[in-house]
């Protein structure tokens, strides 16, 4: 009798759901074009074919309910070029966006590489294939229009910020308008992101010394203005190697955290040193606390390595703890040699991702 009334009363008890949804941002390093990668893309009728280049990790960038790259290249009219002055062909962006990003960062040291027109047919390019972009405009009226861009995530309203330390000594000269780090601007534009309503703040910063693996003071000291700001996720860019992630936790609020990843490194490039290889993508999950507000749970990364152009097969990125074809495999061990003991030595409270949904 005690047994059907327990098995009676568990058939009556409702199951406990969490009311409020959750959601997962995912980050990825900086989107480079150099000579080879456009030559390896180029097709006989003088068209672009990137289409394999991020087949492997598509499902896993497109399992993030939004996806953020930054765009390291103008995309303007031929010729393209790579390093020193980048162009690339708009396929390049088209073939990100299939891949599932949703959000491309253009305030970047190479924004002005083909001046004032690369800067707005970049734009132009963006909007035709309707995905978001912050970092640059056409004009201050239009920056104020869209900035600071607040998305609606899966009912969490995020701010998306972008600025850059500089671009390589060009600067707009007509109405066009590059977001460069200002203080004072950060601070308005994070106090205007509050009033439009954002949960949670993203200052997305290209900043930092090239192929320096650890963050230098300006950085540090920059992050620590951000946090005192409020600014809950900070993702770096520009030093194309990766450095350090930490997630840190309030002492008198667990569930307060801040995220800073200094640099996520290459996504995608032919640069050539074993720290250059390749970067990492970060994924962060959202949830709510049980008087509703909007947190960050956990953040993980991917490590994400960049396979060379070999015979039919174009460049294209693999996830970095899986075996590379033959003729990258050796590079690939450096890489993940290099990375492992820099995340563990250094990381704080991010690890690797374990979600295995990446397909080859």
């Amino acid at each position: 009798m005690i047994s059907e009334l327990l098995a009676l009363a568990l058939q009556l008890t409702p199951v406990w759901k969490n009311p409020y949804p959750e959601a997962t941002l995912l980050f990825a390093g900086d989107a480079m074009q150099h000579t080879a990668q456009i030559e390896a893309a180029r097709q006989t009728d003088k068209t672009y074919d990137y289409s394999d280049c991020f087949t492997p990790l598509a499902e896993y960038i497109s399992s993030a309910d939004y996806a953020v790259v930054n765009l390291e290249t103008p995309l303007y009219q031929p010729p393209y070029t790579g390093y020193p002055c980048f162009n690339a062909p708009q396929e390049f962006a088209k073939a990100l966006k299939d891949a599932g990003f949703d959000l491309f960062l253009t305030a970047n040291n190479h924004t002005l590489d083909r001046r004032e027109n690369g800067l707005r047919a970049t734009i132009a390019a963006l909007d035709s294939l309707n995905v978001d972009h912050i970092g640059t405009y056409v004009s201050e009226n239009k920056r104020e229009s869209i900035s600071p861009l607040i998305k609606d995530i899966n009912g969490f309203k995020i701010a998306f910020l972008n600025y850059t330390y500089g671009t390589n000594g060009f600067t707009p000269r007509d109405s066009s308008v590059v977001d460069y780090i200002d203080r004072n601007k950060i601070a308005d534009d994070i106090s205007m992101a509050r009033r439009n309503g954002a949960e949670l703040i993203c200052a997305n910063i290209h900043w930092g010394d090239e192929y320096v693996s650890l963050p230098n003071n300006a950085q540090k000291q920059l992050e620590t203005f951000l946090r005192d700001h409020g600014v809950e996720l900070i993702i770096g860019s520009h030093p194309h190697v990766v450095q350090p992630m930490q997630l840190q936790i309030s002492d008198d609020n667990h569930f307060d955290r801040t995220l800073t990843i200094y640099s996520l490194g290459n996504f995608i490039s032919n640069m050539k040193t074993t720290p250059t290889r390749g970067g990492v993508m970060a994924r962060v999950r959202l949830i709510r606390d049980i008087t509703g507000k909007a947190r960050i749970l956990k953040a993980s990364y991917l490590p994400v390595f960049t396979v060379p152009a070999k015979d039919n097969f174009n460049f294209h990125i693999i996830n970095g703890f899986d075996t590379a074809p033959t003729h990258a495999e050796p590079m690939r061990l450096q890489f993940i040699r290099h990375l492992t003991p820099l995340m563990e030595r250094h990381n704080i409270n991010v690890y690797p991702d374990t979600i295995t949904n990446t397909s080859n």
